[in-house]
């Protein structure tokens, strides 16, 4: 019995069975590099579920974003649910780095919102790969920025037992020291409470779900797990172990040979800056590092810590931090989705990472040590992953000449689907025909993707068309994942018919609704109109078998030309297997199930899913604990009258509650 128990309801068909065979074949043969080069619908996730499902290590899925990396998750998690599908993306719903701009004079201080929930998912990560190995990984690129280190978050894991002879007191001792606060009013995640004997905990890494530790004088009685809203127990347990409520951790010596460490390069670094005539930039590096070694040794912590990383880590100049890959040990799978762009992602991020904190060291705003606070270079990366899948429909000279041509074709759809016809029509008139073809598409049941090439006209474009009667949605680059996901469970659970976005609708967006797909100045030679792009936009319309596409362009270019002949030329090949087959095309049914919206269930419910009149009696604590909680977001947001809408709808659940008794 493998690692891996593959659930689904069909069997690989189609160019499947082939390219699953060649895949694991590789992989056993030792290949490090391969490319799957899958046309977008022939269903590459399901091809890679099988080949995991026939190895026996971890697997890492990067994603180049927040979106694809959501359905990534959705899609392992219903093929694996007896295994370990983690989600591991950055935390951030806002993020402004820390940043200095000389011509000016002007400082930036980092500012930053942290997305609760996904915080929560990153701990349950790191918590499955430090217990199992039956674990596949879906993350974002942020995947090779720093965390803390591997051996210091296991060697200070507390582990109980029932049984167990230990002091309340040393119990509290060691919660404090995994970085738990005590709150007996407030008890949510990373909090512990004290009844007499009885110690209530919410690991970082649950959700509706804590521990309870009975003591009986200083013995472990009972240790058992409770919904924290209802109390209810839900199962009892004769061991359990508490990780850390901070991936940062690191033991007291580590911290107080990190200060040392610390104290020393600012020294040199103050020495450095008086020989060369610089004493304001002097003055500012020892002010703001005597002011955050004081705070680390009062509170543990301070703003911007992670740019001590080295420090804590006793790490040299230069040599890279620890990151997420760490944890996987050498032997692992590495899936890089959409490897065209993930690839160009990943090769990016230190250049940029370093180009903005060089000026802040420069100006004594962060120690030079700051500069290992940073993510892996492509390099290190590579160095560190053991075999690599790239997926791609369009994959790139690099990753081809990389795994030294050792590429898998699966151009045949198991369902018979072939690439979408492309018609090419004027520009200028453009809106008004567009306008016709959504109105055509929702008649036959579909649903619509629109790409512009600015966000003006998105906006602009979508707000014309519902004042036409359209139900249309821009989605923008400022929403976060959770939010993007719920507005493409939307889509397809018919609460609009049309995704009207820049740059956001291009690869891998797997809805089998859309049935029309239309892309505005697809003349526009650059990236957003080259031919992988274009390529890659198409294929958006090829899970349904009534579908098309649109270029609206007045003149044909080169990128034009060459997507429309590749996508002919996979059109040929599947109508010729179609034929011999005896195959009819049909669309793709898929479960409108969104997991990722299920893992956050509360926080981002619509207003027709909060406000009901009638609302059972047993589900009114968690009503109310929901509505506190779109009530806090809806602040953040600074929608007020939302949130006023939710203090009332609490109000009227609290009096419903008191007069049921």
């Amino acid at each position: 019995m493998g690692l891996f128990k593959l659930v689904s309801d069909y069997e690989p068909a189609g160019d499947q069975p082939r390219v699953i065979d060649e895949l694991v074949n590789n992989l056993e043969k030792g290949v490090k590099y391969q490319v799957l080069l899958g046309v977008t619908g022939s269903g590459k996730t399901f091809t890679i579920a099988n080949v995991i499902a026939k190895i026996d290590k971890p697997v890492l899925v990067i994603s180049h974003n927040k979106t694809l990396a959501a359905q990534l998750y959705n899609e392992f998690s219903t093929f694996f649910p007896e295994n370990a599908v983690e989600y591991f993306i950055s935390y951030y719903d806002y993020y402004q780095p820390e940043a200095y701009i000389p011509r000016t004079d002007t400082y930036i201080a980092k500012d930053a919102s942290i997305n609760d929930e996904i915080d929560r998912l990153k701990q349950k990560t790191v918590m499955s790969l430090m217990t199992r190995r039956d674990v596949i990984v879906v993350a974002s690129v942020s995947c090779i920025y720093g965390i803390g280190e591997r051996e210091d978050y296991s060697a200070l894991a507390f582990y109980i037992n029932v049984g167990d002879e230990i002091s309340r007191k040393e119990i509290l001792s060691r919660f404090v020291e995994l970085l738990y606060v005590r709150n007996d009013v407030d008890f949510d995640r990373g909090t512990f409470r004290v009844r007499g004997d009885v110690i209530d905990i919410y690991p970082a890494h649950m959700r509706n779900m804590a521990v309870r530790i009975e003591l009986f004088d200083d013995e472990v009685d009972r240790i058992v797990l409770f919904d924290p809203l209802t109390n209810r127990i839900i199962e009892e347990k004769n061991s359990i172990v508490i990780f850390p409520a901070n991936l940062y951790i690191t033991s007291k010596q580590k911290k107080e040979r990190a200060i040392r460490s610390i104290q020393e390069e600012l020294k040199e670094r103050i020495e450095y800056f008086k020989e060369r005539g610089k004493l304001l930039e002097a003055q500012r590096i020892e002010e703001r590092v005597n002011f955050d070694l004081e705070m680390i040794e009062q509170a543990g912590t301070c703003p911007g810590i992670e740019n001590y990383s080295r420090h804590f880590s006793n790490r040299k100049p230069g040599e890279p931090p620890y990151t997420l890959v760490d944890y996987f040990g050498n032997d692992f799978l590495t899936i890089i989705d959409e490897s065209h762009v993930t690839i160009p992602q990943l090769m990016g991020m230190y250049r940029g990472d370093y180009s903005r904190k060089k000026t802040l060291v420069d100006y004594g705003f962060r120690l030079p040590s700051a500069l290992d606070n940073r993510p892996l270079k492509f390099e290190e990366l590579m160095e560190r992953w053991d075999q690599v899948i790239f997926v791609s429909a369009t994959p790139a000279e690099f990753e081809i000449n990389l795994s030294k041509g050792v590429v898998v074709e699966q151009i045949i759809r198991p369902t018979g689907l072939m690439e979408p016809p492309v018609e090419v029509r004027p520009m200028d008139t453009a809106v008004d025909d567009l306008y016709g073809e959504i109105k055509k598409a929702i008649e036959k049941g579909g649903k619509v993707l629109v790409t512009t090439l600015t966000k003006r006209m998105a906006e602009d474009l979508s707000e014309y068309y519902n004042d036409l009667g359209l139900k249309t949605k821009y989605m923008h680059s400022e929403l976060n994942a959770i939010e993007r996901a719920k507005i493409i469970s939307d889509l397809r659970n018919d609460k609009f018919d049309c995704i009207i976005g820049v740059n956001l609708l291009r690869e891998g967006l797997d809805i089998p609704e859309v049935n029309l797909v239309a892309i505005l100045d697809a003349d526009k030679e650059g990236f957003l109109r080259s031919t992988t792009s274009l390529i890659q936009t198409a294929g958006r319309a090829s899970r349904n078998a009534d579908s098309k596409v649109i270029f609206y362009a007045n003149t044909m270019t080169e990128s034009m030309k060459k997507a429309i002949e590749e996508i002919k030329r996979r059109r040929k090949i599947q109508a010729k297997y179609n034929r011999e087959h005896g195959i009819v095309p049909k669309t793709i049914v898929k479960s409108k199930d969104n997991k990722m919206l299920e893992m956050c269930n509360l926080d981002y419910l619509d207003k027709l899913e909060v406000f009901e009149e009638k609302v059972d009696k047993k589900d009114i604590p968690k009503r109310i604990k929901m509505l506190k909680k779109l009530m806090q977001h809806a602040v953040k947001k600074m929608e007020f009258e939302k949130a006023i809408e939710y203090r009332d709808e609490i109000e009227r659940l609290k009096k419903l509650d008191l007069e049921a008794g």
